[in-house]
């Protein structure tokens, strides 16, 4: 291997190890739900073969790697819904199997019960164990030599699913449990990032005139395909709510006093508002480029269009500068950050008047749906409104909690 290679492989490892040096890290999160995984599966396996010497222990460690979910509440919740799903597809086949004996017939019918019980909406994404459960307990039943052994073991099978369940939420409660409320502030920084940097590209652009029709496409592009970015930052606070429910770490009972998701909730909305109006920014830039012939055949176009795309290049401008304080939103520093967000939407007002005053004074039409004035007007009159509303929630939650910490 030459010392290139080497160098590489020796610095990879280093970035490696430096993420997972931090708290919130994927890598950390990844290697702490993997030894926590092995670590139930393994009390588990010991409880039920060498304590137990079950006939099938593997149900056990099965079951307790699937608990270690991601957030404490949804390892309680998955758990009440698998035991209940095993439980299900066990009792069909007690009942079928020692009324009917194992034959091909029952096999049949139980396999038609299960998948039906399977289809109740209580059981949630557990609900094709029933079926699986329900298989399991045929080939144990037909394995056993008589009625009474038949009983113990499908008994087993629901008790080790219960051992196997129950060492999975303990070992996810009591070691690390996994804390994830800083996702509702991923979600957000994520949504107002892409804001900003469609925006920091299109502001110079249109300040510079009206941009060509393979430009304003890709714009267009860029901001129809933020549908997947919206889900995971919609996701990411929806797991950060959650990861605070059910949790005994300290810091998550003093974070369900302080901190305020409906703020975030709120916020996140707003982002997703506006993404729909810069959407619709690009799609009114863009049209202006479906008919090359009517263009060429408007008088004047740079006298009253190139004023206008600099007016509202500003605008745009100031949309990034209030974007890009909300791309580094930060909980513990939301006060001072509240702050710069008004005084970013006190000036990205003034830009949007100036918008519109340009518009006056150039006469342009904001009624002729063959000119985008009109759209790009009551768009930047929307994108400021977001931006105000987005300061003043993110102002009073700030105000709110320093008021509860300070009679805590």
């Amino acid at each position: 291997m030459s010392d290139t290679a080497t160098r590489e492989k020796w610095e990879r490892v280093a970035d490696w190890g430096r993420r997972l040096r931090r708290p919130e890290s994927s890598a950390r999160r990844s290697l702490l739900l993997i030894l926590k995984s092995a670590l139930a599966a393994t009390v588990s396996w010991f409880v039920s073969y060498e304590l137990m010497n079950a006939t099938s222990p593997a149900f056990a460690p099965f079951s307790a790697v699937l608990m270690v979910q991601v957030t404490v509440y949804q390892s309680v919740v998955q758990s009440l819904r698998y035991v209940g799903a095993v439980a299900a597809g066990v009792a069909v086949q007690a009942v079928l199997g020692l009324s009917a004996g194992p034959d091909l017939v029952t096999f049949a019918l139980v396999a038609l019960v299960a998948l039906v019980i399977s289809r109740w909406r209580l059981l949630g994404a557990q609900g094709s164990q029933v079926a699986t459960a329900a298989f399991f307990a045929f080939a144990t039943y037909t394995g056993a030599s008589s009625d009474t052994d038949q009983v113990k073991e499908l008994g087993q099978i629901v008790l080790l699913v219960l051992i196997g369940s129950a060492v999975g939420v303990g070992v996810n409660v009591l070691i690390a449990p996994p804390l994830r409320y800083r996702s509702a502030e991923w979600g957000i920084r994520a949504l107002a990032q892409e804001i900003h940097d469609l925006l920091d590209t299109m502001a110079p652009e249109l300040g510079e005139g009206a941009p060509d029709a393979d430009t304003t496409q890709g714009w267009r592009d860029r901001a129809d395909r933020t549908g997947t970015l919206v889900s995971q930052s919609r996701e990411g606070l929806r797991t950060a709510r959650e990861s605070l429910r059910l949790n005994p770490h300290p810091w998550a009972r003093r974070r369900r006093g302080t901190l305020t998701f409906e703020a975030y909730d709120r916020t996140m909305e707003a982002l997703v508002r506006m993404i729909s109006q810069v959407t619709a920014i690009t799609r009114s830039l863009d049209l202006q480029h479906q008919d090359e012939k009517q263009q060429e055949e408007q008088s004047g176009p740079d006298r009253d269009y190139a004023p206008f795309l600099r007016a509202y290049a500003t605008f745009l401008s100031s949309v990034v500068d209030f974007t890009e304080i909300l791309a580094t939103l930060d909980e513990d520093h939301l006060r001072d950050q509240a702050g710069r967000l008004d005084e970013a939407a006190d000036g990205l007002e003034r830009c949007r008047r100036e918008v519109v005053r340009t518009t006056e004074d150039r006469g342009l039409s904001l009624t002729d749906p063959t000119e985008p004035y009109g759209v790009l007007v009551v768009e930047a009159t929307r994108l400021s409104e977001e931006c105000r509303y987005t300061a003043g929630v993110l102002g009073n939650s700030a105000e709110n909690g320093s008021s509860g910490s300070r009679t805590a």
